[in-house]
């Protein structure tokens, strides 16, 4: 039981390294995973062994191949991550568990772990859609910046779209971002030092 409390406790400590609107999922997610992994998995003796339970999936399966092309779900693991992304854990003190917190790999696809923003303000969760998306495209191409189209579409998504304010949302947040005006031919938006900090806390 000491054991466990010690567990738990350091579940809760990694939750609070993140945005307080992650640290209840975090914690979640951990504790479910630490549970699953108490079960026993091996056969009993003489039983005969199942095969593993292939996760639903929405779209057609393809058979794997020789190679391996078709992967599983795994965690993030330092060597996935670009250089980059890897200073930005070493400046702000953040393990690479804060990162398996919210994205998972599956074959070459970095994904979301993430359900809920925890917000029901519409600017609130276009800016962790954007910061959180850039976060992304950080891991896999060192750049933090996201698209303002694909930003756009997960806003749909997630029903945080203001579409009449959803420049507005760019501009009155202007410090997170590096650029001098956010336009309508804005393409991409990059984050600024202020920015990737919002992201380490």
């Amino acid at each position: 039981m000491p054991k466990s409390k010690d567990t738990i406790q350091e579940f809760a400590d990694i939750a609070k390294t993140l945005p307080e609107n992650l640290q209840v999922v975090c914690f979640e997610l951990l504790l479910s995973h630490h549970l699953e992994c108490l079960v026993p998995r091996t056969p009993a003796p003489g039983a005969k062994s199942a095969p593993p339970e292939k996760p639903a999936a929405t779209e057609p399966s393809e058979p794997k191949t020789v190679g391996g092309s078709a992967e599983g779900q795994e965690d993030l693991a330092t060597k996935d991550l670009h250089l980059k992304a890897r200073r930005f854990l070493e400046k702000y003190s953040l393990s690479i568990d804060s990162l398996n917190n919210l994205f998972y790999k599956e074959g070459d696809q970095i994904l979301p772990l993430y359900e809920d923003l925890k917000t029901t303000r519409m600017s609130e969760g276009q800016m962790r859609v954007t910061l959180l998306q850039a976060l992304r495209n950080a891991i896999d191409t060192g750049d933090f910046e996201a698209e303002v189209k694909q930003v756009r579409t997960e806003c749909t998504d997630r029903k945080c779209n203001d579409k009449p304010n959803f420049a507005a949302n760019f501009k009155n947040h202007k410090d997170f971002f590096d650029f001098d005006e956010y336009t309508k031919t804005t393409k991409t938006v990059k984050l600024s030092e202020q920015g990737c900090s919002t992201l380490s806390t």
